[in-house]
């Protein structure tokens, strides 16, 4: 059902953000803004092509790039339809860390041509914003860009979710008593939140983490049917070799992680848990199950990736400080470590954690400093 007073709104505002000028173009400084002294600057960049980060835009801009085949609540709905999120995440760059942001919809689905195309159009920015491109291509796109681009590259679904997740268990496991190496884990998603989500976790100290896709966990009896990011998983994940469905192991477990379906667990899955569970659900619009339903299976700390309840999980707490502290330090490469510290800085914004406040809200403008500083 859409909203047609959200279409009216966004009739009106044609648009989210647009390009405004640093200077006002007069008679007296159009020679040196634009030609003939443009040339000057063009042939010092000739000599010495790093003063881009100097001289040009490169020093503060973004390409949110997609393909629309993964959009969040969507689906594959294509490159026009996906716009509007990539104006929106270019609003929020821009907002939050004042990065200058530009949504570039791709209109190919093929792996080796979006590698291509961003490879090609990389010299005018100063880092990428994967976004909303489906696994398994996302993590092919991604490594192969990180290899052969010299400006950091960044999928958000994938490394947003996964450092606020972290940042959120973090509290959650403070206020709970358990420890990070001690719990049981399961995740319900194995696309490229669940995937990247699974690898920080295990990064910070996890130890039993088991991912369920549609078919069940992830275990070695069903290797021949995994695609290549799931049989890599398995390495760090189900130690026991756990088998079954989401209802079946989720028996047991102190943490549910959700980033997939609406509903697929109910307060019966919730009360096998271990006690002072933690439920995350959050799938949007509609988590994997409604915190009112964890809450009467016996959960203690129930967060979800909306607003309008509390422990709202939301990447924008991480990527406007990734690419702020990025840019500002020239960093090619944002590794684990920078994840996890991330993480860490995040959680730490929250002096006293409890059940109703395990992370900041989504809004919060000191997370983009915090995260930021950590390069």
């Amino acid at each position: 059902m859409i909203n047609q007073k959200i279409i009216e709104i966004s009739k009106k505002i044609g648009g989210k953000i647009e390009v405004v000028s640093k200077a006002k173009v007069t008679k007296k400084n159009l020679p040196i803004l634009y030609t003939p002294g443009v040339a000057d600057i063009c042939k010092h960049l000739v000599k010495k092509p790093k003063d881009a980060f100097i001289h040009t835009i490169k020093k503060n801009t973004v390409a949110v790039i997609s393909d629309g085949s993964a959009v969040l609540g969507l689906g594959n709905i294509g490159p026009i339809a996906g716009l509007p999120v990539m104006e929106g995440k270019s609003l929020l760059f821009k907002e939050f860390a004042n990065v200058d942001a530009f949504p570039i919809m791709l209109n190919t689905q093929d792996t080796e041509e979006i590698i291509k195309t961003i490879k090609n159009i990389s010299p005018g920015f100063g880092g990428i914003n994967l976004e909303d491109i489906s696994a398994p291509r996302c993590f092919e796109i991604e490594e192969r860009l990180k290899a052969e681009l010299d400006i950091p590259v960044f999928h958000d679904d994938q490394h947003g979710t996964a450092i606020v997740v972290l940042a959120a268990l973090y509290n959650a496991l403070v206020v709970v008593g358990k420890k990070i190496n001690k719990i049981k884990i399961i995740i319900a998603g194995a696309g490229a939140a669940g995937i990247a989500v699974a690898k920080l976790l295990h990064k910070a100290g996890a130890r039993n983490i088991i991912v369920v896709d549609t078919a069940g966990a992830i275990s070695q009896s069903r290797m021949a049917s995994l695609n290549i990011s799931k049989q890599e998983i398995l390495n760090i994940t189900n130690p026991n070799n756990q088998e079954g469905s989401l209802k079946e192991v989720i028996s047991g477990a102190d943490v549910f992680i959700g980033v997939s379906a609406p509903n697929i667990i109910n307060s019966n899955d919730v009360s096998k848990m271990n006690e002072k569970s933690i439920v995350f659900a959050m799938g949007n619009p509609i988590p994997e199950i409604m915190p009112d339903e964890a809450k009467k299976g016996g959960a203690h700390i129930i967060a979800t990736g909306r607003s309008d309840f509390p422990n709202q999980i939301n990447n924008i707490l991480v990527f406007p400080g990734i690419f702020r502290g990025a840019l500002d330090k020239r960093v090619k490469n944002i590794t684990e470590n920078h994840k996890i510290k991330a993480a860490k800085a995040l959680a730490a914004l929250v002096l006293k954690p409890s059940k109703n406040k395990i992370i900041v809200e989504a809004l919060d403008k000191r997370a983009v400093k915090v995260v930021s500083n950590v390069f």
